[in-house]
């Protein structure tokens, strides 16, 4: 009687396909979504603590106070560390809302460039970076799983 060798199984296969995150550049963007939003916690606090550290431009379209500023920055920071730990964690929904978050902290750094531009620029580029990772690892992933 010969025995049958073990089929080779997916990472992916069972009842919850998306259940962990596989590849390295899936776990890169997690952890930069970690510091990204911590980054912006940070921003969130020092524009919410200290208005004289900014500097206030006059006839800046997009003009809120540094306190609204900083409650924008706050929460899109929590929400990212949020997300963060949800795509460490494998939930699927994290990547959508992370992609979703780091566009939103992109755009906000972005209209944040006239009060602190080497800050703002850093933290656009970090969330650009983070949307990437994430699209690319949910590609690459899904390829991973219909080659198996």
């Amino acid at each position: 009687m010969a025995r049958e060798a073990p089929q080779p199984t997916s990472v992916n296969a069972g009842p919850h396909p998306w259940h962990g995150p596989t590849s390295g550049t899936t776990v890169f963007a997690a952890v930069l979504m970690i510091f990204g939003g911590a980054m912006a916690i940070l921003e969130g606090i020092a524009a919410l603590a200290k208005d004289d550290l900014f500097v206030a431009t006059r006839h800046y379209v997009f003009e809120f106070s540094l306190t609204g500023w900083g409650w924008v920055h706050l929460i899109l920071g929590i929400l990212l560390v949020f997300a963060g730990c949800a795509v460490l964690n494998g939930a699927l929904w994290g990547r959508f809302f992370g992609v979703f978050v780091a566009g939103l902290g992109a755009l906000a750094n972005f209209l944040w460039v006239p009060y602190y531009p080497l800050w703002a620029l850093t933290l656009v580029a970090v969330n650009i970076f983070i949307v990437w990772a994430l699209c690319t690892g949910m590609h690459r992933e899904a390829d991973d799983g219909q080659r198996a």
